[in-house]
């Protein structure tokens, strides 16, 4: 008897074990500025992405999928809080000097997915600001992804072309010498440090607005920075030093499910890819650093499938936003873009309330389980806390986060019925086919004059079925659909939205 109870008990305990490997592995891979048509798979002939190609082609490739904000930083935060950032005051472009603006009291991704016995990991680009306001970059940098659920953490802290320039591993700068403390500043330089405005001659990239503050490897930055020389990061290996860093920690953390935060930094600017991939592309830097990412997520898929779990790893691809072209330094991106269009059909681009801002590469990947298909539904990052809440069997504070688990699956293609999009603290509002751009003050065309914003003195309307590039504007011809999508919008954003005085 004693016994059978023995067998009985060491079954539950073996089927509890079976039961907490079946938990896939979550993957999110995330670029940065990378367009609706930069990838082959979305539609683009000058360049051809492979590996990008098997997510989207092996997948579920979303065409109606879409970031929160036309920037960075708010997408970064709708995407790990489950929340809009038109909601909090601080999500815009920060600083690196920043302080966090996601509350350590807040329900976060990670947090959710250690609930549920996850492992957390965030590689790569941050942009969410560190510490309280007052950072000493030479002890424990806190509070930071760490204290938003993250286990282990290897960022950079704002963006490639800010200061400060160094690596930060679980709170501390990587590599610093401690008699050469790293110092930076926002609002001005440190004595007897160059700087791109005063000395050109030192830089090896020409800045074209706003990046002439300090000289770090020849390529001028915004803001100040002084010492850290020994952690300063090397521009051209950035990538290959975070592919390494992400493939460590599969290596090191497969025998339970763990969530990891790939966060890629390019094509943002400076784009530097690493001599490999030069003139690959033949559009200049920004084209050869698309080809050196899908190079690093063909090494990356290699890794989970040598390390024996890609049949249990979900896979979600995205981008924080659209592209842009010209973004603060003179690298050939216009000038060599030739036939291809970072875009695709859609109008607009980063910084812009028109589509391309936010409608972005969007795909989830599950060999085995998910089976090839292509989605039209609406759906957001937004929805990713809610969406793997429901895939790991844990509550969360949903918020504005919608479960979009069998759509993501591809077992679904009811999506959202509507979306509040941001650019620039300015929002739009977007259904399964139409758009309402209310009207607002300020510039048609982005701060660096190429691209455009979708801001009007009148109310736009568009139809993305009939007028995918938005050409049409319907408000004055169908006031109808105008009056009902403006109440809809008003009652989740409220009436007090506009900048806008008639």
């Amino acid at each position: 008897m004693k016994l059978k109870k023995m067998f009985t008990f060491l079954l539950f305990i073996g089927l509890l074990s079976a039961n907490a490997q079946t938990k896939p592995n979550i993957v999110v891979i995330y670029l940065d500025d990378l367009g609706y048509g930069d990838l082959s798979a979305y539609g683009a002939t000058e360049l051809q992405t492979p590996n990008m190609d098997v997510l989207a082609n092996d997948g579920v490739k979303f065409t109606n999928g879409y970031a929160t904000s036309a920037t960075c930083t708010p997408s970064r935060y709708g995407l790990l809080t489950g929340v809009y950032p038109w909601r909090n005051a601080k999500a815009r472009i920060l600083p690196g000097s920043a302080p966090l603006i996601i509350s350590t009291k807040q329900e976060t991704l990670p947090k959710m997915l250690k609930r549920a016995g996850y492992q957390t990991a965030i590689v790569g680009k941050w942009h969410l600001g560190l510490g309280e306001g007052n950072v000493n970059w030479n002890e424990h940098i806190t509070p930071g992804p760490n204290e938003v659920g993250f286990d282990d953490a290897y960022i950079l802290a704002a963006t490639q072309d800010r200061t400060p320039t160094v690596y930060i591993k679980d709170g501390y700068i990587d590599g610093l010498d401690k008699n050469d403390p790293v110092y930076v500043s926002y609002k001005k330089n440190f004595e007897g440090e160059p700087t791109g405005k005063d000395n050109p001659e030192l830089t090896t990239m020409k800045w074209h607005h706003g990046h002439n503050n300090s000289i770090v490897n020849g390529i001028p930055r915004i803001g100040y920075m002084k010492g850290g020389e020994a952690a300063k990061w090397s521009d051209v290996d950035m990538a290959d030093h975070f592919l390494e860093k992400a493939q460590a920690y599969v290596k090191s953390h497969k025998s339970k499910p763990f969530f990891l935060y790939y966060a890629l930094q390019q094509p943002h600017v400076p784009r530097t890819p690493n001599p490999r991939f030069v003139g690959k592309s033949g559009m200049g830097p920004r084209g050869d650093v698309i080809l050196e990412a899908d190079w690093c997520i063909g090494e990356f898929m290699k890794t989970l499938k040598d390390e024996g779990i890609l049949e249990n790893t979900l896979i979600v691809f995205s981008s924080d936003n659209g592209p842009v072209l010209q973004d603060g330094y003179y690298d050939d991106a216009i000038e060599k873009l030739g036939k291809h269009t970072p875009a695709g059909k859609l109008r607009g681009g980063k910084y812009s309330l028109f589509d391309a801002g936010t409608r972005v590469p969007f795909m989830a990947y599950w060999k085995g389980t998910i089976k090839p298909n292509e989605s039209d539904a609406l759906i957001c990052q937004v929805d990713l806390l809610a969406s793997l809440a429901k895939l790991v069997d844990e509550n969360a504070d949903m918020s504005d986060s919608e479960n979009m688990l069998p759509v993501l699956l591809g077992k679904s293609k009811k999506g959202r019925k509507n979306l509040v999009l941001e650019a620039g603290g300015k929002t739009s509002y977007r259904t399964k086919e139409w758009v309402l751009i209310p009207p607002y003050k300020g510039a048609k065309m982005s701060w660096n004059s190429f691209v455009e914003t979708g801001v009007d003195t009148e109310f736009q309307l568009y139809n993305l079925k009939d007028d995918v590039g938005q050409t049409n504007n319907l408000a004055k011809s169908n006031p109808k659909m105008l009056k009902k999508l403006l109440a809809e919008f008003e009652a989740i954003r409220g009436k007090d939205y506009s900048n806008f005085k008639k």
